[in-house]
């Protein structure tokens, strides 16, 4: 790695003339206020502290404000608008940002991106609180201002766009396991499930197609800043212009690359399943409505199933799938949950993996479970969620937290967490069960997939987030580790969002929110493991590595300059 080409080393947060746009107003830094004279003391003779920060504030707002806009178009590019370009254009416009900055004024353009992208991107969490909302996008966003403080180091060095595409990996990597296990929402693999980076995700897995997305949208600042200085010149070439155009084309190309990589569906096996949706009494927090309500709506939808079946309106499936926390009471420690359950699953003939809270090893804990439950035996096996989701499924330092934050009292008892993968035999198929937001997090899922399952189920429950865009977002992770896998993806859903996605990402069928539906499908049963099964965070490990070494690498050649010129005087 090598340092701009420049003949001098210049002052950090200054370049050369023309080779930075003015984008809407951006400056290439904040105004540090009227000198104060020598000698005088503060609030002497010069601007006071609040003078100082007004003229500070001035003068980066435009920079801000554009900042900000990047990042309301990147949440734009998630579902539930799914305007996928605009992930690409976002990075570009955040990369040309962030050229010729200070560390600091990167880091505060880091926060002026990502806090208006989390808060856009989050606000289905209103449905819990807009405390939630603000203070999970300020948390979220920190990770942004250290990625963008790195990428003003990573921007001095020759291949910049690869560096900086490096870092928002690294950044991904980070988010995605810290703190409390992290929170895996905001990826730029999941604005692109549909996408042609999408197929990427089967090479090296969401990290690879985040790295392409990235590295695109680098290119192109690359492009526009390279065409840039060729407009300013009073010499325009053809050869000028190559820098430009080199980056443009390099861009498209990794753009294109997704649609060259194979994405194989075939099966030796299939397998008949429905999908019950049962609904819930009402949307919002409190969902749950009476006991037992989600229960018997259930219970009543599998038996309207197994009549359609008797009367041959319906083909009779091989197994039947029920979402998450589709009894509301625990079977086992309640005899009418049980003998409810019991009464579908004998109607229909057929096992049912039924979603069930269950106490668990302590009378402080309960477990989030997919039980198989047989028409002859009853229940069987079972999968525990590994991932709790914190401050939704369990308070961390809950005595301390619980004393400032009342809401947090809404949840009585901490979930306790599985510690096995959720590879389920239900009746002839080998399926591996994934619990709601389980689906974000690479590891669990492919885990499962290399544990033996041949298919997928993600049991969920978004009846608190319906309507908010939060179930198309979950969504749209199903279409990516279908991909990613390659095995088909059944989501099923207390109020929806449930759907039938193929091993090649396509929504084969789905339902509507809040309505009690059932969906029924043959789907395909697959042993292959892609690439990114094998590799497994490899790469995500490596191009981290990578973006944290280039800004090493950065600062080293910074000292090393400034030891030769202070020689040199």
């Amino acid at each position: 790695m090598r340092h701009d080409s420049s003949p001098r080393v210049r002052p950090e947060g200054h370049s050369a003339a023309g080779t930075i746009p003015e984008a809407a107003g951006a400056t290439t830094g904040a105004p540090a206020g009227p000198a104060r004279p020598a000698g005088a003391q503060p609030g002497e003779g010069g601007p006071s502290r609040r003078a100082r920060f007004a003229a500070t504030a001035r003068g980066a707002a435009p920079s801000s404000a554009v900042a900000a806009a990047g990042g309301l178009a990147m949440a734009a590019s998630f579902p539930p608008y799914d305007l996928w370009p605009l992930s690409v254009l976002a990075v570009a416009l955040f990369s040309l940002m962030l050229r010729g900055r200070t560390v600091r004024q990167g880091a505060w353009l880091g926060f002026a991106f990502g806090f208006p992208f989390f808060l856009w991107l989050l606000v289905w969490l209103r449905s819990v609180t807009w405390i939630a909302v603000v203070v999970l996008s300020g948390v979220e966003a920190l990770y942004l201002v250290a990625m963008a403080a790195l990428m003003v180091l990573a921007q001095r060095l020759r291949w910049a766009p690869l560096w900086a595409a490096c870092l928002w990996i690294a950044q991904e990597l980070v988010r995605d396991r810290l703190p409390f296990g992290g929170f895996s929402w905001g990826r730029l693999a999941f604005a692109n499930t549909g996408s042609p980076f999408t197929p990427l995700a089967a090479l090296g897995g969401a990290p690879l197609l985040s790295f392409a997305v990235a590295l695109s949208g680098t290119l192109l600042a690359a492009c526009a800043l390279s065409g840039y200085g060729v407009w300013q010149r009073r010499t325009r070439t053809p050869r000028a212009a190559l820098p430009a155009a080199g980056a443009l084309v390099l861009s498209a190309a990794v753009l294109c690359a997704g649609l060259f990589v194979p994405v194989p569906t075939g099966a030796d096996a299939h397998v008949r399943i429905a999908v019950v949706q049962g609904n819930v009494q009402q949307p919002g927090l409190h969902f749950l409505g009476r006991p037992m309500k989600i229960l018997d709506n259930h219970v009543q939808a599998t038996l309207k199933l197994a009549a359609d079946i008797r009367a041959g309106r319906a083909p009779k499936p091989d197994i039947v799938l029920w979402p998450e926390n589709s009894s509301d009471l625990d079977p086992f420690s309640n005899p009418a949950a049980y003998d409810k359950i019991t009464q579908a699953v004998q109607a229909v003939g057929v096992p049912v993996l039924v979603g069930a809270l269950v106490d668990g090893p302590d009378k402080d804990h309960v477990q989030n479970e997919g039980i198989v439950w047989d028409p002859v035996t009853g229940p069987g096996a079972h999968y525990t969620k590994q991932h709790p989701v914190p401050f939704g499924e369990y308070v961390p330092f809950r005595k301390e937290l619980t004393k400032v934050v009342s809401q947090l009292n809404e949840i009585p008892r901490d979930f306790y967490p599985g510690t096995r993968t959720g590879v389920l035999q239900i009746g002839p198929a080998r399926l591996g069960d994934v619990i709601c937001f389980e689906v974000a997090y690479d590891g669990i899922v492919r885990d499962t997939v290399n544990a033996g399952a041949r298919a997928i189920v993600v049991q969920t429950n978004n009846a608190t987030y319906g309507r908010t865009g939060q179930p198309e977002q979950q969504l749209a992770m199903s279409r990516l580790r279908a991909i990613e896998h390659g095995r088909a993806v059944v989501t099923a859903a207390t109020s929806g969002i449930s759907a039938i996605v193929a091993p090649n990402g396509k929504i084969e069928q789905h339902s509507a929110e809040f309505t009690q539906q059932v969906l029924d499908a043959d789907i395909p049963l697959r042993d292959e493991k892609t690439v990114a099964d094998r590799v497994g965070a490899v790469p995500e490990w490596t191009l981290a590595m990578v973006g944290l070494l280039s800004c090493a690498a950065a600062v080293a050649i910074g000292r090393r300059d400034r030891t030769g010129m202070a020689k040199g005087q």
